[in-house]
Order: structure tokens, then C-alpha cells, then sequence
């Protein structure tokens, strides 16, 4: 199944999470935060102005982003968890 987003929505899968402290001690998947990190899987036109231009979003596909904890609204499709969040959920683009 695809998804297309709209507007200037985003769809985001979430990178794995570490499985290990800093110090070496393992983290139950319990325990473990859900990662604040993910990678852009498709992405919408781009927000329409108030004069009616359409601007093109800062983000593409295949970027890997910073986003809030708590941003978003979660959907599952074939069995694989993604984001759908607007593109002022994100707070910067990573650059390797």
C-alpha cells in the first residue's frame, strides 16, 4: 500500500533505537524511548499561502530529521509504524 501526503504534511519512519547505554548496560525494549529521529519516506506538495502560491517544503525524501517526542499521529501500513506530521513538527534536517 502507498501513501501520498498532503500538503505539507510529512511521512516519517522512525530510525531503531539504541539498545545500549553509553556506559554499555542494555535497555529493555520497555524501558527504551521511542526515537526522536527518522527518516522522510514521502512528503507532500508543499504548503499553500494566503495569496494561493504553493511554497515546496525545506525536506525531500530520504532525509533524516529531528522531530519532537510527542509530534504526529502514528499509522501502520503492511505492518511497518510510520509518522504523519506536518513539516513545522520537525526541528532540522541531520547532514552527515
Amino acid at each position: 500500500m502507498k501513501i501520498r501526503p498532503l500538503q505539507d504534511r510529512i511521512l516519517i519512519k522512525r530510525l531503531d533505537r539504541e539498545n545500549t547505554s553509553p556506559g554499555g548496560i542494555v535497555i529493555p525494549d520497555t524501558a527504551a524511548e521511542k526515537p526522536i529521529m527518522g527518516e522522510v519516506v514521502a512528503a507532500g506538495a508543499g504548503k499553500r499561502l494566503d495569496n494561493g502560491e504553493v511554497r515546496k517544503l525545506a525536506v525531500n525524501v530520504g532525509d533524516r530529521v529531528l522531530f519532537g517526542k510527542f509530534s504526529g499521529t502514528e499509522v501502520k501500513l503492511d505492518d511497518v509504524e510510520y509518522l504523519v506530521m506536518r513539516e513545522d513538527d520537525i526541528m532540522g534536517i541531520i547532514e552527515n
